[in-house]
């Protein structure tokens, strides 16, 4: 005799544990198998801060350096700029998208005040690097104690 699972009492707790399945997929989709978060924010950045200055870089693959726009406030940095949807050729069809188009802005701030006159902007190999420098007022000052 095959032995069946009562459905009438324990009915719903095989779409319980469908559920349960489903909201744990969407709490851990942005860790990925190697421990690194992805994340929804384009472009993807990292900042180093230094005693002189803070280094940004971010990923932009894919985006003409001439429709970039880069701003400096006081301590907040912003990027903005749009990369264009690759054109498809004729008799060809989209079977994945992954990489998105379109326009985008990011703004970081950082904690610090930013000399904007000293800042440079570099792009390479679809990379935008800014050096951000603090203003001289703002850099940590060594103190020398005297005995005496």
């Amino acid at each position: 005799m095959l032995w069946t699972w009562p459905t009438k009492r324990y009915g719903s707790l095989w779409s319980d544990f469908d559920r349960l399945h489903r909201e744990l997929n969407q709490l851990l989709e942005p860790v990925t198998r190697n421990g690194f978060v992805r994340s929804a924010e384009f472009p993807a950045a990292n900042i180093w801060v230094g005693e002189d200055n803070a280094l940004l870089t971010a990923e932009l693959p894919g985006v003409d350096p001439d429709k970039l726009e880069i701003t400096v406030k006081n301590d907040t940095v912003t990027i903005r700029g749009s990369r264009e949807a690759e054109k498809l050729g004729k008799g060809q069809s989209l079977i994945r998208q992954e990489r998105g188009a379109g326009s985008f802005v990011r703004s970081f701030s950082l904690p610090f005040h930013v000399d904007a006159g000293k800042v440079t902007a570099q792009y390479q190999k679809g990379i935008l690097q800014l050096v951000l420098p603090r203003p001289e007022e703002a850099k940590p000052k060594k103190i020398t104690v005297k005995a005496g």
